[in-house]
């Protein structure tokens, strides 16, 4: 009996304890990913005794790393997912994140993809996404800094969203 009535006033002892919360949202998670990103992508350039690494040339290196970032505080990433088609056109995210209702929208500067370009793209992918999520992420990775007005950009898509969808845009570096 002794030992019973230890077991039960340890279980009580637990059941005080409050349980453990993480104080990040999603939201504030998605905003330290991507405002760290280029941290990331210089921080595995230098690699031990001169290992091969990842290094971003294009999109589709982005959203590589973007994705292995986002599966250590995220368990279901679903990478390009497909959305109905808008316009005639079929189109898929790059990432969409279920239980959170989000997608994420990834662009790499180069020439030919700039201030005007990469704006009028996510422009179209916020009018595409903006009635099937709660949030759309738009994460721009300008590795060469060749956006003139990163903030008026920002400024510009965010206002888009408006009623339909939370629009939620990150440049890196800035």
């Amino acid at each position: 009996m002794k030992k019973c009535d230890r077991l039960i006033g340890i279980l009580k002892a637990f059941a005080d304890i409050p349980p453990v919360v993480s104080s990040e949202n999603i939201d504030t998670t998605l905003e330290k990913i991507c405002t760290n990103f280029h941290r990331c992508a210089r921080s595995i350039l230098n690699r031990h005794g001169n290992r091969n690494t990842l290094e971003i040339k294009d999109e589709y290196d982005v959203q590589d790393l973007l994705q292995g970032i986002l599966r250590l505080f995220i368990d279901d990433v679903r990478p390009e997912d497909y959305v109905p088609s808008y316009a005639g056109g079929n189109s898929r995210t790059d990432f969409y994140l279920p239980k959170y209702e989000t997608y994420i929208e990834t662009k790499m500067t180069r020439d030919g993809l700039r201030d005007k370009e990469v704006g009028e793209q996510l422009a179209i992918d916020i009018a595409r996404y903006g009635d099937r999520c709660r949030t759309l992420v738009c994460f721009i990775y300008d590795k060469g800094s060749l956006l003139s007005n990163p903030y008026g950009l920002i400024s510009d898509l965010e206002s888009l969203g408006a009623d339909r969808v939370c629009v939620k845009v990150y440049i890196a570096p800035i």
